[in-house]
């Protein structure tokens, strides 16, 4: 079973999806690696991210759009 690393509570951000135990969106990720910086630009932006946070939802994220396609 894939253990969860992003959750939406409206009682945080208002349901934006963030990774848990954090307030940090999973939309700063993206949009941090859009702009071309790189993972750990984006971990030592946000420290309450783990590696393992970030690799775990990009994983996931992957998974989701390759079965989009395929």
């Amino acid at each position: 079973m894939i253990k969860p690393v992003v959750h939406r509570d409206s009682d945080i951000l208002g349901g934006t999806p963030v990774f848990i135990g954090t307030r940090v969106p999973v939309r700063c990720l993206l949009d941090s690696l859009e702009g071309g910086e790189t993972l750990e630009d984006f971990l030592d932006g946000y420290p309450t991210v783990s590696r393992e946070q970030a690799i775990a939802f990009l994983e996931q994220a992957n998974d989701r759009l390759l079965e989009t396609i395929e």
